[in-house]
């Protein structure tokens, strides 16, 4: 009796057990792959994410603060537009000033209830329902008051390191509706590493002054802001925590904002919300679609509306997870395959060439100074206190260039000359504080005076530009004048007097008072640079020591930081392609030094700046119409082109992005360096294809993208800066695509839009040969557009090298004709001799007949023509 009662404990106890169990089970649901996993359990809240790990090699790596809370935002009425007022500590934000009309247009967009994530009623729930559906995909579902909402997981087949998420919403009343991705995780600040929202800001903290982070970009904003895509290069908002996990999220491309869609500009429409905290201020990458109160956020009952997305988790720091966004699922490799041209880059050249040297459609012009004839060209964009009448030079280093390489004797004797000039009264000579400074970028004939862009202050970085750079690419060219050497000195010697302690400078000085101004901001940019130049003109070692002191302090308090500040005065600095130059800076510092702390910081700025680059959305063959004109979408696309400035009140917001690729070479020095193939992708998607933005009288292209084909507009002075920067990305592209064997010595960096550079003022080496750059229309003919080229040529050896490029990813099969005639400095120049030089720079003969030959180059090859005359 006793055994009976013990086997009836037994039972009841097993059956006990085994509920238990069925009832742990139904408590707890999953997703798991690979490198992922994903646990939820049954809360009195609700479903709630508990367990989120990512695998590195063997271990699991917990993501503290597992959630995955839901957020969906309503408002029976629409919010209003209207900007808020924002404090500090208690004061009244007034910023911009009002002399700052474009950005503080932007700025009073940006406050507004939506953006600064205060708007409509927030909804934050963990769903009631869970169950498992097709494909082993987990969905949660949730009765609200005024909506049904649905989700579905899963782990995304083809790459295991992302979760795929669609949710869906079903309005129950009339109102306007946001959802938000969930929260996988509650993020504290001990945790974050690293922070990033492309285009807007990043940073290792989260910066309690508003206006540093909201406007400048520096550190992550204490607010839960949501930015529009508009000004976002890559969309995909990532949190790096400190244990190495890295976490996106990331949506379907096929969400966000189409910049022109059919017929018209529609870059500022608002689909898509960005941010890097949720709405209860956490941080975590976060999307919200469609954004309250635009386009597709209003539903009437019974109305539905869905958003796909994706979370993607690595064990890796943020630039990864970035490329993954970038290459993966934005497919941003894809685009090269698309795109066509109708005229090669070498065209480009010898055709601006020809409208600079037109006084009337360059308007060029020459004016009377202090007794003395300067020359620039017509400026028509904003210059405060201008009336319509300022001038401007460029591109120095591109000016003094093309005569070189050109030997263009209208270019020598009716540019040159007038342009030093110019230089040499922007630049104050007298004793004084500013003594060696730039007295202002531009010249106004009506008041006879040289002015900054945007108040009357001095900058030491344009003492840089305007003194120190432009200068220093002119004495390579001429380095006997003396007179320019001695201004170069003294340009040096007033940014040696200006440097801190530390090695930093101030962002500006009051040309009245002499103090500083914009003390709230630092200097956050390549000022050094310019003592970088005076070394290598000047050789004084001071200057050199002093230019390593500066970038020691600007490495440490921007590059480490991922804080940067630009250089356009109509924006109020905010960061710009002056991040770019900083990477060409560092590298030419380490060029000199050989010291890895250079080289280190040169990478980790250069990945800062492929951010300034737009990745969405993916380009394809619809036909849109432009000024009556068809054109395909991949030619009007955003993709691959970088920003004047971006952020929330840079240009980038009503304009679109530039078309001035002055980046592209250096970043085929990145891909050179680091064999990192998104340089290599990003430069050649800025620099090909793009001939719906050429004018065709002119052959400037626009500046801006909402300009489409408008050609230079207010900016004659723009085509300098395109010859210089397509020059530049030429020769990058030869001395990667040869190996180093056709390498030609670089200048510096040009002032002030990006960080190409200048050439052809010293020979170079063409496969050993000792060459000089020649550029001479007529020397090369050949009607395919894929073949761009540049010649060289050793007038003591009589011979010419053609050096052609196949800027196509298919193979390039053509004819080419030569002319002897067309050889600067020859008059009796007739072939002796042709051969093909290989990529191991040995010679074979070439197939022809005479002056013409049949030619093949492989996808993005290079072929090489020595002729002996």
């Amino acid at each position: 009796m006793l055994r009976k009662y013990f086997l009836f404990v037994c039972l009841l106890c097993g059956l006990f057990i085994i509920a238990t169990v069925s009832w742990q089970v139904d408590k707890t649901m999953a997703i798991k792959g690979a490198t992922l996993n994903l646990r939820w359990e049954e809360k009195p809240e609700g479903w709630k994410l508990t367990v989120l790990q990512v695998k590195s090699r063997s271990q699991w790596i917990d993501v503290s603060g597992a959630d995955a809370g839901y957020t969906v935002l309503y408002s029976e009425k629409k919010p209003p537009i209207t900007d808020s007022v924002l404090y500090i500590d208690g004061k009244k934000i007034d910023f911009p000033e009002p002399v700052y009309r474009y950005a503080a247009s932007h700025w009073k967009g940006v406050i507004s209830p939506v953006q600064l994530n205060t708007a409509g009623e927030a909804h934050h729930f963990y769903p009631k329902k869970a169950y498992y559906g097709e494909n082993k995909n987990l969905s949660f579902f949730e009765e609200a008051e005024f909506a049904t909402i649905k989700s579905t997981w899963q782990i995304d087949p083809k790459y295991p390191t992302d979760v795929l998420v669609k949710l869906t919403l079903i309005a129950k009343k009339d109102g306007y509706f946001s959802m938000a991705s969930p929260s996988l995780a509650k993020i504290s600040k001990e945790q974050l590493s690293w922070g990033l929202l492309p285009g807007y800001f990043q940073g290792d903290k989260i910066e309690k002054n508003f206006v540093k982070a909201y406007a400048y970009g520096q550190g992550i904003p204490h607010k839960p802001v949501v930015v529009r895509e508009r000004a976002a290069s890559t969309l995909s908002p990532l949190i790096s925590l400190k244990n190495g996990i890295t976490m996106a999220v990331i949506p379907d491309p096929s969400v966000g904002r189409n910049p022109w869609t059919n017929d018209k500009n529609t870059h500022n429409e608002w689909d898509l919300g960005l941010s890097l905290m949720n709405r209860q201020s956490q941080l975590m990458p976060t999307l919200y679609h469609p954004v309250l109160g635009e386009k597709g956020s209003f539903l009437k009952a019974g109305e539905t509306v869905s958003f796909e997305f994706r979370y993607t988790l690595q064990v890796s720091d943020w630039y990864p997870v970035f490329k993954h966004a970038v290459t993966d699922i934005f497919r941003f490799n894809d685009f090269l395959d698309l795109k066509k041209t109708s005229q090669s880059l070498t065209d480009r050249i010898t055709a601006m060439h020809s409208y600079l040297m037109d006084d009337k459609t360059s308007m060029w012009q020459t004016e009377q100074y202090l007794g003395t004839t300067i020359g620039a060209q017509a400026y028509l964009g904003g210059v405060l206190g201008s009336d319509k009448d300022a001038m401007k030079n460029s591109d120095y280093g591109a000016m003094w260039m093309l005569a070189k390489i050109t030997d263009d004797s209208v270019l020598k004797s009716n540019r040159l000359p007038y342009a030093r000039n110019f230089k040499l009264l922007q630049q104050q000579a007298e004793p004084g504080f500013f003594q060696g400074a730039a007295v202002g970028q531009y010249y106004l004939k009506k008041s006879k005076k040289f002015t900054e862009e945007w108040g009357p202050y001095v900058e030491p970085i344009g003492l840089t530009y305007y003194t120190m750079m432009d200068i220093g690419n002119v004495l390579l060219f001429e380095p006997g004048d003396n007179e320019l050497k001695e201004r170069l000195r003294q340009g040096a010697e007033r940014l040696l007097k200006w440097q801190g302690a530390k090695g930093e400078w101030v962002v500006a000085y009051d040309r009245a008072s002499d103090k500083p101004l914009f003390t709230e901001l630092e200097d956050l940019r390549p000022t050094f640079y310019g003592l970088v130049v005076a070394y290598r003109i000047l050789g004084d070692k001071k200057y050199l020591t002093a230019a390593e002191k500066g970038a020691n302090w600007y490495i440490k308090n921007a590059v480490d930081k991922g804080h940067f500040l630009g250089v356009c005065g109509d924006a109020r600095f905010v960061p710009d392609f002056a991040t770019g130059q900083s990477v060409q800076a560092l590298l030419d510092l380490y060029d000199l030094t050989k010291m890895d702390s250079y080289l280190q910081a040169t990478i980790k700025t250069a990945r800062f700046y492929t951010t300034s680059i737009y990745t969405h959305p993916i380009p394809n063959k619809d036909i849109k119409l432009v000024k009556g004109l068809k054109r395909e979408d991949w030619e009007i696309s955003q993709v691959g082109l970088s920003f004047e400035h971006g952020g929330n009140i840079g240009s980038t917001n009503s304009l679109g992005p530039i078309l001035l690729a002055s980046h592209a070479g250096l970043f085929i020095r990145m891909y050179n360096l680091t064999k990192d193939s998104l340089y290599l992708e990003m430069a050649r998607a800025a620099a090909l294809g793009r001939d719906a933005f050429v004018d065709n009288k002119t052959n400037v292209a626009s500046y801006y993208w909402s300009a489409m084909n408008n050609g230079p507009g207010s900016f004659p002075h723009h085509a300098w800066w395109q010859i210089g920067w397509i020059t530049d990305y030429l020769m990058a592209e030869i001395e990667l695509r040869s190996k180093g064997e056709i390498i030609f010595p670089r200048g510096f960096i040009t002032p002030k839009v990006g960080p190409h550079q200048s050439y052809g003022f010293a020979p170079g080496k063409v496969y050993g040969t000792t060459a000089s750059l020649i550029i001479s229309e007529g020397l090369l003919k050949t009607d395919n557009p894929y073949l761009d080229h540049v010649s060289a040529v050793n007038e003591k050896e009589r011979k010419c090298f053609l050096i052609m490029l196949n800027n196509n990813g298919q193979p390039l099969k053509t004819s080419v004709q030569f002319d002897a005639e067309k050889i600067p400095r020859v008059s009796d120049a007739k072939i002796k001799g042709v051969a093909f030089i290989n990529s191991k720079g040995k010679k074979e003969k070439l197939k022809g007949n005479g002056s013409a030959w049949n030619i093949a180059i492989a996808p993005y090859g290079l072929k090489v023509i020595e002729i002996n005359y």
